[in-house]
Order: structure tokens, then sequence, then C-alpha cells
């Protein structure tokens, strides 16, 4: 892949997979069940890194790809409930293995195009020859009505690359919002749920 040493964003990859599966097995034995419903994972390609560097207005070179290119690695988890996504949150802040350099969330203020989601760029240590090197990547974490809208926007975004129509942009808001009521009504039957656990017990 040219002059990227691509093999160093493989290795940050697998560190930052070993250590999120360690923290969310640590989670289960502790709590009695995982919060997860799935976790997919990424590396950007070669032609996604220039477009994004292009849109930047920056050159093609190793040095511009770590600076201005977060989300080369890309990890997305997937949650059960709107609760579990800031136990996933708190649960990556308390690594003492992964390094937090920002966070956004779009759950609590949404972006105007409805789109909903928790992100952090992280710092992930790759221990080489001699030393060690750190690289970000991007974790997001959602609910799975949240990542079926997303789904649904992206797909959207491809078939009119230039401009989603007026009409199709405002659909898609009307359901960026029946889904925030929907997620808050599951939290509040799980928070029933877990009552009615915790009174078994």
């Amino acid at each position: 892949m040219n002059d990227i040493p691509f093999y160093k964003y493989e290795y940050a990859k697998k560190m930052l997979e070993t250590e999120l599966d360690i923290l969310l097995s640590e989670f289960k034995r502790k709590h009695g069940y995982t919060p997860v419903e799935h976790v997919k994972s990424r590396i950007k390609t070669m032609d996604s890194i220039q477009k994004k560097l292009k849109k930047k207005g920056q050159i093609f070179t190793e040095e511009n790809v770590e600076k201005y290119i977060l989300d080369v690695i890309g990890i997305r988890i997937v949650v059960s409930f709107l609760s579990d996504v800031y136990d996933i949150v708190s649960l990556i802040s308390n690594s003492t293995n992964i390094l937090i350099k920002n966070r956004k969330d779009y759950i609590k203020e949404p972006k105007s195009s409805g789109y909903s989601s928790y992100h952090m760029i992280v710092l992930v240590p790759i221990y080489l020859e001699g030393y060690v090197e750190y690289l970000s990547a991007e974790i997001q974490i959602r609910t799975v009505a949240m990542d079926f809208w997303a789904s649904l926007d992206h797909k959207m975004r491809y078939k009119f690359p230039e401009r989603i129509p007026d009409e199709l942009q405002q659909e898609l808001m009307n359901y960026a919002e029946d889904i925030q009521e929907l997620d808050r009504k599951m939290y509040e039957i799980n928070k029933v749920v877990m009552k009615y656990e915790q009174e078994r017990h």
C-alpha cells in the first residue's frame, strides 16, 4: 500500500480488539451478562483515506495520515440499551491500556441529520522492536436502533451522493426522533426488568 506502513494499523487493530474483548469479558464476569449485541472492526481502504485527505486539502503521506485521519482503524460496538452505551464508555475510559484523545456524544447532541452515536478517538499502543508507538482509532458505541438508522442513512447517502432530497431527509429526521423515543422506552422497560431481577436475588 504505497509508502504507508499499514501493518502498524493491523497491529493496533488487533491490540484494540484484544483489549476490548478482555474488558467485555471482565464486565460479564462481574455483572453476569454482556450488554453487547455485536462488535465490528475495519481498517479504512487506501481509496477512502486518499479521498478524506484530499477533502482536507492534504497530500497523501504517512505523516498526514497519522495527523489528519484519526479513524483509519474503526471499531463499532452495538449494544442493547441506552444505558449500555455509557457502561461501555465508562469501561473504555477506565482502561489503563487505551488513552482517550477525544470524545463526542452525538446521543445527547445528535447531528443535524439526526445521527446518534457516541464517538471516542483513542490512542492504541503497539510494541515494535525497541520502542512503543501510539496510533489513533475511532470507537463508535450505539444501540441496535441507532445502528439501524445509521445503516439506512448510509444507504440513502450512497444512492444520492450529491444531496439527499428534502423529502427523504425529513423522513430520516422523523425516523431518528422515533428511534430516540424507542430507545428511551426500551431503557425504561429494562429498568423494570432489572428491578425484578434484583428482587429475586
